[in-house]
């Protein structure tokens, strides 16, 4: 009764369509653009340096606060959420017109401003989601926008890639781009959540107060642990999937075959991943989540290792996106995403939330962009391995982060 109570949430619907939103930015970029630079002969190394635009995620804590301390005419988070979305409806739709070929530093231009205005609606949305769900209720709403964001993966990297084969580049995104009117119109549907207590009256208390509540809350040193934690709890998969596509391409595999075999797996295990992570969630509690998350999203790096033994077999590649989609963008981000929501005190949603989402996307931007470089002196299987290995400095910290029997 407890989970199907929390599962007939209203609330979650929002969620779901705003997690939807927040997610298809970020994978056409990984996705999309990836095979559209690969396809016009943009090199691995140059890819793996293309990671570098998405700085914008690890630094967006920096204007959170104004987002938290200014409301627009919608509201402090619906006005943001569809200034951004509109903004990004119009980015994606026009990024195909450009030819990498000749225009290279435009693409890297508008790249850019789409990681900007992304990271910018992923601040609004984050703290949306934290405002309007109680603390009991973080974990199944963690589950769920995480598996939403990466349902909106299917569409840049099995719609947009099947597509890609059929429409020139200019097409492709335009139809992409259309997608985010999902979070556009649910956004002038939804209500503003309550605001707890009073928002800053000035930059000051909009800036400082955040971070001094953060520190003194459990001491310096607990802060740096949790710091340290969300730094590294998804190292090792962003690195595996960190050029994914141009892995498959290189195996031999064609673009209709990888978004067919994304949208026949990675759709089917990322609802699986919502079901079974929200229930889990919920019974397990947070804590034991992110134990039995972390090692099931650790393995499922070794299935990329598995793919660069084999070779282009089309039913392995299945495999390997579908458990990769259930057990580390599914499972594995949705620990991680109900941590930070239960870190972040309800005053400071927006900042916060910010802080510590940027610290979590620093391995995709800064430490990918070697990814290229480690990949053409170690080839794909012992590049994979080494994310394997990755994957465990922050399971060494849980006993103290996330003790196993702490409720």
């Amino acid at each position: 009764m407890k989970v199907l109570k929390a599962l007939l949430n209203p609330r979650l619907a929002a969620v779901l369509f705003l997690g939807f939103s927040s997610g298809l930015p970020l994978f056409t970029l990984i996705y999309l653009m990836q095979a559209w630079l690969a396809k016009s002969g943009i090199d691995v190394k140059a890819l793996g340096l293309f990671a570098l635009v998405q700085f914008p995620y690890t630094f967006k804590f920096l204007w959170a606060p104004l987002m938290d301390r200014y409301a627009l005419p919608l509201g402090r988070r619906r006005g943001w959420m569809a200034l951004t979305q509109l903004a990004l409806l119009v980015i994606i739709g026009g990024m195909g017109m450009l030819d990498p070929r000749s225009q290279l530093q435009q693409v890297i231009i508008a790249s850019g401003f789409l990681t900007f205005f992304s990271a910018s609606q992923d601040i609004v949305i984050d703290a949306y989601r934290r405002e309007i769900l109680q603390d009991a209720e973080q974990g199944l709403g963690a589950a769920v926008i995480v598996n939403a964001y990466k349902a909106a993966g299917l569409i840049p990297s099995a719609l947009g890639l099947i597509l890609a084969d059929r429409m020139p580049w200019s097409q492709v995104f335009m139809v992409i781009g259309a997608f985010m009117l999902v979070g556009l119109v649910t956004t002038l549907l939804i209500r503003e959540p309550a605001v707890y207590g009073a928002p800053p009256k000035n930059m000051e208390e909009a800036i400082i107060l955040p971070f001094k509540e953060f520190v003194t809350r459990g001491g310096v040193g607990k802060a740096l642990l949790i710091v340290a934690f969300v730094l590294l709890y998804k190292i090792g998969d962003s690195m595996a999937t960190a050029l994914a596509t141009k892995f498959y391409l290189d195996l031999g595999f064609t673009t209709t075959q990888i978004g067919y075999a994304a949208n026949a797996t990675g759709l089917w295990a990322s609802l699986a991943g919502g079901i079974v992570g929200g229930i889990w969630m919920v019974k397990l509690g947070i804590n034991r989540a992110l134990w039995v998350f972390g090692v099931l999203q650790a393995l499922a790096i070794l299935g990329f290792a598995w793919l660069a033994n084999v070779g282009p077999n089309t039913a392995l590649l299945a495999a390997v996106i579908g458990f990769e989609s259930f057990a580390s963008l599914g499972l594995g981000a949705a620990a991680l995403v109900a941590f930070i929501s239960r870190e972040t005190d309800p005053r400071y949603t927006a900042t916060q939330y910010a802080l510590f989402s940027s610290l979590a996307a620093v391995p995709r931007t800064i430490i990918n962009s070697s990814v290229g470089y480690i990949v053409a002196q170690t080839g794909w299987f012992m590049f994979f391995i080494v994310c394997f290995v990755l994957a465990f400095p922050a399971m060494m910290m849980l006993p103290k982060i996330a003790p196993w029997n702490e409720k």
